[in-house]
């Protein structure tokens, strides 16, 4: 008998698969031969079919956004406070659909798949992909689902970014686009974070050139070395002093003796538990995607011209203490809607918590994005 769940939860849900058996072109000239998406979906579609929101992850974020899974009741999904029924993203209104990229190590085809023309895993074979190839497989599912048009597309970080390529692209398939502690592109000092990471996984010994899975193996110390570089740049000073200080885990000050401060202990944890459910030629894949990302490239490096064929609303909310993505990236992008006579909300939230408030319940953040979006909700009940 399952156990019971909150009553502000959508419960216990059962990821889906999206088959898609023809073939896939990439960005880069490659070619999928076809590709799995796995996803879930919370609250129920309307008649017209008019209240879907799409749910666009981040690095390490996967399709499990919301409620359960059976036999892991303590384990909800990772935007479970902000998705189900009253919450930001309300389940009694929205019906939404959350999805693991392509490319990803969740279930969806990625480098842990079997190329169907090899009968072996793609390992560090499969092709390289970007935010566009995202967004036109998210199309593809959407079409799968009968979903001609979002109410809303939402990301945060990287989702962020998928966020304002749907609005670029499939200007016709969304009402409004909700980009949360995202940027137009990434700094400089944003990919080198990045390319630190991907050396420390692929100057580890078990990791074979990517081929770490056919031997048997795992770079398990380059992925948790990367996620403690990750994880470091998420938090901002004051939230790291505030929860860790200088307490120590274990030992005591004193010449010749060994101590571990809490912070230090955090950060092994977090990077042992990342090493174990994370797949590290997927985490290389999904950080190279962040690298690319830049919709002005095209446009001569003019983002407000990137921007003009969007038709929808955008809501741009950032933090006061995020530096991996700081509120002056996205008053560039609010900057450049602006110049391109778009209709743009935006937010700058307090937060002691860095990049990482974006997946907190942080009041204020909260009633920012459901009051957009119960105004989402009118518009669209009133739409002819």
């Amino acid at each position: 008998m399952a156990e019971p769940t909150p009553e502000d939860s959508v419960g216990l849900v059962t990821p889906q698969v999206f088959r898609h058996r023809d073939s896939f072109a990439l960005a880069s000239g490659d070619t999928l031969p076809q590709f799995d998406l796995v996803y879930e979906t919370y609250g129920a579609l309307n008649e017209s079919r008019s209240n879907a929101v799409l749910i666009c992850h981040a690095l390490s974020g996967n399709h499990h956004a919301a409620g359960f899974h059976a036999g892991e009741e303590g384990k909800p999904g990772w935007w479970d406070n902000c998705i189900g029924p009253g919450k930001p993203i309300d389940t009694n209104r929205f019906h939404v659909v959350s999805l693991n990229n392509l490319g990803g190590c969740h279930g969806s085809t990625g480098p842990t798949s079997e190329d169907p023309t090899t009968g072996q895993q793609y390992g560090p074979n499969f092709p390289t992909v970007t935010v566009e190839d995202w967004v036109r497989s998210q199309v593809l599912l959407a079409d799968h689902l009968g979903i001609e048009k979002f109410a809303a597309v939402v990301g945060g970080s990287l989702g962020g970014m998928q966020a304002l390529r749907w609005a670029i692209d499939q200007p016709e398939r969304l009402h409004s686009a909700v980009l949360i502690a995202s940027a137009a592109k990434l700094s400089a000092q944003n990919i080198a974070f990045n390319e630190i990471a991907r050396q420390a996984i692929s100057s580890d010994p078990r990791f074979h050139q990517g081929k770490y899975r056919e031997l048997g193996e795992n770079p398990d110390l380059g992925l948790m070395l990367a996620r403690m570089i990750g994880h470091v740049t998420y938090l901002s000073d004051d939230g790291m002093r505030q929860k860790f200080g200088r307490e120590l885990k274990s030992g005591q000050f004193g010449p010749g003796r060994d101590v571990e401060f809490q912070v230090e202990s955090y950060l092994h944890h977090q990077g042992r538990s990342f090493s174990q459910r994370f797949d590290a030629n997927t985490y290389i894949l999904m950080t190279r995607a962040l690298d690319y990302f830049d919709p002005a490239r095209d446009f001569g490096d003019d983002l407000p011209a990137a921007l003009a064929a969007a038709r929808c609303k955008f809501c741009v909310i950032s933090f006061s203490t995020d530096w991996r993505f700081s509120a002056a990236r996205s008053k560039e992008i609010v900057n450049a809607l602006i110049s391109a006579g778009k209709n743009v909300a935006s937010a700058i939230i307090d937060s002691e918590h860095g990049h990482d408030s974006f997946l907190l319940e942080i009041p204020r953040y909260f009633d920012v994005l459901s009051g957009y979006l119960n105004r989402i909700v009118m518009e669209i009940d009133d739409a002819p």
